[in-house]
């Protein structure tokens, strides 16, 4: 009778184990279903004297960014975009609010044909969406700011709509169109059209004595992106390459952010 025992116990054991595996690919399968987090873009387009949208060049590239920019972020329903002038009064210069709103039906049980109808239909709502959203985009992109707040340029005030953003729990995805030239009159503020770094040294100096008095603003780790308005034959004189430093260490210093630049 011992042996029949072992025997028994054995069986037990496997299928015990048999069962835990099964639990265990559930519990993958569950956790795979979860959604991914909405995107939530932030674009801020440079309403200054310094950048030129009416220029060929600059607006057939800020079109494309901006294409592909709805093309790639707006893709599921909650996915939202708001557009913020840069000029003297950033911060309050919130120019357009899009969040995408076609929903794809539930496809739980649904057989293949069913599957194919119900994506083909969410596409078609999507691409309808985007569309409209281009649209406006590219309207907010040549509107001219002919008023006296185009004499300054306040990307510092970018920072707490960033922060703002980060607290709605989304992927947060930043684009700057501009040249980053930082241009605030006071005697604690940048202003790079009169005093610009110099250096890469200069620039890294510049961004971690001023990381002191912006790091109130909690940014989280939004990707980064900045779509300058520069040809590939411009001078150092016009593109400084030490502005750009300036901005990347000022968000490495910020939120351990890397910035890209188009």
């Amino acid at each position: 009778m011992k042996p029949q025992k072992n025997q028994l116990f054995t069986s037990f054991s496997f299928l015990t184990f048999i069962l835990f595996l099964i639990s265990c690919g559930g519990e993958k399968e569950t956790a795979q279903a979860i959604p991914d987090a909405p995107i939530y873009t932030l674009v801020f387009l440079d309403k200054t004297q310094s950048v030129h949208v009416d220029k060929n060049y600059v607006n057939d590239k800020y079109r494309q960014a901006l294409t592909d920019i709805v093309e790639t972020n707006m893709r599921s329903k909650g996915d939202k975009l708001e557009v913020y002038f840069i000029h003297e009064n950033t911060s309050k210069a919130k120019a357009l609010s899009l969040t995408v709103r076609s929903e794809k039906d539930n496809m739980e049980g649904a057989n293949a044909t069913d599957r194919e109808g119900i994506e083909t239909a969410f596409q078609l709502s999507l691409q309808k969406e985007k569309g409209i959203y281009l649209r406006q985009l590219l309207a907010k992109l040549n509107q001219q700011n002919t008023g006296a707040s185009n004499l300054s340029t306040d990307i510092w005030a970018s920072l707490p709509v960033i922060a703002k953003a980060g607290e709605s729990g989304s992927e947060v995805k930043v684009y700057y169109f501009s040249d980053m030239i930082e241009s605030v009159k006071g005697g604690d503020r940048r202003d790079f059209h009169i005093r610009p770094p110099k250096s890469d040294s200069e620039a890294e100096a510049d961004a971690k004595a001023d990381t002191k008095k912006l790091d109130q603003y909690a940014i989280g780790s939004p990707q980064v992106t900045i779509v300058s308005p520069f040809e590939p034959t411009a001078s150092t004189k016009e593109n400084n390459p030490h502005v750009t430093h300036y901005w990347q260490t000022l968000f490495q210093e910020l939120g351990g952010v890397s910035v890209e630049e188009l």
